[in-house]
């Protein structure tokens, strides 16, 4: 587990892989810094010694119309959410190469697909991660690599928790199965392409949005 900030959340987390029984280690590394992803892949590398699954997840918003919204704003959102999943999956792929095997899930959003009022960096960097995850998918297939995208709707998460009732109201109105998701419905399809059952499924978008696009 990558993380930025050492918090209770991580140790909660952390406790509860390995009340499983199986081992958990996380290591500190800003994701938009390559040399600090080299490190964290080494890492992981030396203490596993296989990397199969790689699952970028690490992502941040900073919301604003576009009259608005400071170019720092706008290079942030990009530098952690596509440059973020360019270095990390740069960093996994030679190892994935030389063991011939390796499952590649790169979160992005439906933003990213249909776009949304005040979040034109957000929804350029999630496009960003399609694009450059069908593109990546091409050059690893013969390698016995998959390369898949999860675009999620809107999920009841950190970054949702905080928006008025009256804007989950609407939201709640555009969504076919009227109601936000659960983080464990994401996390359902990762474990399906991150296992031998999505062996054949490659360069895909699949969205988790309650049909609302």
């Amino acid at each position: 587990i990558n993380y930025r900030n050492l918090n209770s959340d991580l140790e909660n987390l952390l406790n509860e892989i390995k009340s499983f029984g199986v081992d958990a280690l996380a290591v500190k590394c800003d994701v938009s810094v390559l040399e600090e992803v080299n490190s964290f892949i080494e890492k992981v590398k030396s203490h596993y010694t296989t990397i199969d699954v790689l699952v970028n997840n690490a992502g941040i918003t900073k919301d604003g119309l576009i009259l608005r919204m400071k170019e720092e704003d706008f290079d942030d959102v990009l530098d952690v959410n596509l440059k973020g999943t360019f270095n990390t999956t740069k960093s996994v792929s030679s190892i994935m190469v030389k063991q011939k095997y390796g499952k590649i899930i790169n979160i992005s959003s439906v933003v990213g697909i249909a776009g949304n009022s005040g979040q034109c960096n957000y929804a350029a960097s999630k496009a960003g991660v399609i694009g450059f995850s069908k593109s990546v998918a091409r050059e690893l297939s013969s390698r016995n690599i998959n390369v898949n995208v999860v675009a999620p709707g809107y999920i009841d998460t950190d970054m949702t928790k905080n928006l008025p009732d009256k804007v989950k109201e609407e939201i709640i109105k555009s969504i076919p199965m009227k109601r936000i998701g659960s983080p464990k419905e994401v996390a359902n399809l990762v474990l399906f392409l991150s296992s031998n059952l999505s062996d054949y499924i490659t360069g895909q978008v699949i969205n988790v949005d309650g049909g609302m696009l």
